[in-house]
């Protein structure tokens, strides 16, 4: 699977070269995109539900001699983390899915299936 910065960057590169006339992609490559998006957006949501399952346990065992505040912490960082991403990726998405309408209603009121 792509890394979330490759493809984020991928996702504003396609979405920047579709408003360009003259750099129109086919409506495939835009919807390959669109579902790897959605497809890793699946992905970080399940390990944003994880790190909080996680959390959960060790906020139950803190300070117990497993579980120590930087544990906490560092737990609490990364569903942070994941959560700006996932809300960078389903911005991206969104404008990506409003790309790909435009390009089929165009696609089609050209009479082009690409």
């Amino acid at each position: 699977m792509t890394d979330h910065h490759t493809l984020v960057h991928e996702l504003g590169t396609l979405l920047d070269a579709h408003k360009r006339a003259e750099d129109r992609l086919p409506v495939a490559r835009l919807e390959h995109a669109l579902t790897s998006g959605y497809a890793h957006a699946l992905a970080l949501e399940a390990e944003r539900w994880r790190l909080e399952q996680r959390l959960g346990e060790a906020a139950k065992q803190l300070g117990s001699d497993h579980v120590g505040p930087d544990e906490v912490a560092a737990l609490a960082e990364r569903i942070s983390s994941a959560e700006s991403d996932l809300t960078r990726l389903r911005g991206l998405l969104a404008a990506l899915r409003e790309r790909v309408r435009a390009a089929r209603a165009a696609a089609f009121a050209t009479g082009s299936s690409a």
